[in-house]
């Protein structure tokens, strides 16, 4: 299993877990696509955005291997924000490989992608110097 060095164990402050220690003496815990509702609680939210920041900071695009990251954390995004990066895809193996879907991670999470800037204000603020 590889380890992620530099990638944070839990959301700051927090008991949000969002890597292991050890592999599973059972094997590796199946990554499904779990359901966020509306109404999940503010402390949830917060919990994903900051392991997409992290995801984010620690792979950019580039494709990662699962490794030591958690399986609830990453089933929380499965399917939308990040998605399999290999076919076919073991949803039950530390090595499958995954990758963020910028698209839809941005929608889902405008705060850790930041806004866009237009070129073209840009342009106007240096020509106004």
């Amino acid at each position: 299993m590889e380890k992620h060095r530099g990638f944070p164990g839990r959301l700051p402050g927090t008991d949000f877990q969002f890597t292991i220690r050890r592999a599973a003496k059972e094997g590796p815990t199946k990554i499904i696509r779990r359901e966020r509702f509306r109404d999940r609680r503010p402390p949830d939210r917060r919990a994903d955005e900051g392991f997409m920041a992290a995801l984010w900071n620690q792979f950019g695009e580039e494709p990662f291997v699962r490794g030591n990251l958690d399986a609830a954390r990453l089933s929380w995004l499965f399917g939308r924000e990040v998605v399999p990066a290999e076919d076919p895809f073991n949803p039950q193996d530390y090595d499958a490989l995954l990758r963020i879907d910028v698209d839809v991670a941005r929608r889902a999470f405008p705060d850790v992608f930041g806004a866009e800037e237009d070129e073209d204000e840009d342009d106007a603020e240096d020509e106004s110097w």
